[in-house]
């Protein structure tokens, strides 16, 4: 049974929806689902913008043999070729053998490399400022190296404002009937999750997001749609998650406000951490989520983490390092280019404290464009009473300099 929903004259959503799927890239949580999205323009000749994952293959198929009713697959446009929107490229080529494909140089070399069988079908490489005209429809090319992968490409459709955006401007959830941004609460719903899935799968590339937010300038005021490969079709409202895109790829955070992220063995550095949330809170800080670093999935606090001014990091010593769990968040967050945030410390340990100078070397050295609060709580197993005017020290730090900045 065909699924598809009508995006504007001639353009069809063709994708699916996967609730089953419980990692992504079989690493991210996504226990809400996520959908693949697929478009198909009926000109002149009709067009395909992108497959989906091999599990939502067949869904595909029936979807565009609906719509073609007959008629032949003229185009194949792949933005971008990694499996969750490749994998299914030979099985619609076998069935439509006079399709052409358009997409970049290195999308065919890796259409190769999975082993694609496209030899026999006609390959039009395209770079920066090619244009295809498929009948009433013009559509123009940007080159996306790196975002996220090398091969990528953006297609705007210069006739009905469609911007075909690849893995930008994307979101986990499944979309279960509704295809526009306007037809959920986003900023209620979505918005941690697209946060989530940016941060995540895009976010070390921040400077190639930026060089194609800027490339693709001159033709923003041409664009009404944008169509990513994940999540909602955007048809209002763009600005706002534009705006979003430049304050993630640049690094700057959303809002002020606090996590406190602690890893805990027994408790006592738990305590700690909630000691401290309810310290900020008598300050007027209320924008404070507290995570254990052991319950959460480290794709939950990267999304985070990009979202927020100023984090805590309360970690119990481990065989004199780092916790390990503690140690992977910071290995992710330097992994994925997290920059211009403010740092406090809070540490503990039973017979040698060395948790916090090893967090501050990490940011100090391995991190970039840090900044790193002179105090410090140090505990010795737990938290005691007379500690009370360090603790309120360390909270007047963090509250002045969100102030200040």
């Amino acid at each position: 049974m065909h699924c598809v929903r009508k995006i504007t004259d001639d353009l069809f959503w063709v994708g699916a929806n996967d609730n089953r799927l419980t990692l992504f890239e079989n690493i991210h949580p996504i226990p809400r689902g996520v959908s693949y999205n697929s478009y198909l323009l009926l000109d002149e000749q009709s067009v395909l913008f992108d497959t989906v994952d091999w599990s939502a293959c067949r869904q595909l198929l029936e979807n565009v043999r609906f719509l073609l009713q007959g008629r032949e697959l003229d185009v194949l446009v792949i933005n971008h070729m990694e499996p969750d929107h490749g994998a299914s490229i030979e099985e619609v080529l076998i069935r439509y053998p006079k399709c052409k494909i358009i997409s970049t140089e290195k999308s065919f070399m890796l259409m190769h490399q999975f082993g694609f069988d496209i030899d026999s079908h006609e390959q039009i490489q395209v770079t920066d400022g090619d244009t295809a005209c498929f009948g009433r429809h013009t559509v123009a090319f940007v080159t996306a190296p790196m975002v996220h992968w090398p091969e990528a490409m953006i297609t705007l459709d210069t006739t009905n404002g469609a911007l075909f955006s690849a893995d930008a401007f994307g979101s986990f959830i499944s979309l279960n009937g509704k295809l526009f941004n306007d037809e959920v609460n986003f900023d209620r719903d979505w918005i941690d999750e697209a946060r989530r899935y940016y941060t995540n799968i895009v976010g070390k590339y921040g400077p190639h997001v930026q060089k194609l937010i800027g490339k693709a300038a001159p033709l923003l005021d041409q664009i009404k749609f944008i169509c990513p490969l994940h999540g909602p079709v955007w048809r209002s409202n763009i600005d706002y998650i534009l705006d979003k895109y430049q304050h993630w790829s640049s690094y700057e955070p959303e809002s002020k406000s606090v996590m406190i992220v602690y890893a805990s063995m027994y408790g006592n550095t738990e305590a700690a951490a909630q000691a401290l949330a309810a310290k900020l809170c008598e300050r007027g800080i209320t924008d404070i989520a507290v995570y254990d670093v052991s319950k959460t999935h480290v794709s939950y606090l990267i999304g985070e983490a990009f979202r927020v001014s100023h984090i805590v990091l309360a970690s119990v010593t481990y065989n004199l390092g780092i916790y390990p769990v503690m140690l992977n968040f910071l290995n992710d967050m330097k992994a994925l280019n997290l920059q211009n945030r403010t740092f406090a410390i809070v540490e503990n340990g039973s017979w040698a404290v060395k948790s916090g100078d090893l967090m501050y070397q990490f940011l100090d050295e391995q991190m970039k464009c840090m900044t790193i609060l002179n105090e410090r709580l140090s505990l010795a197993s737990s938290l005691k009473e007379s500690q009370v005017d360090e603790m309120d020290n360390l909270a007047d730090s963090i509250a002045a300099n969100m102030r200040e900045n």
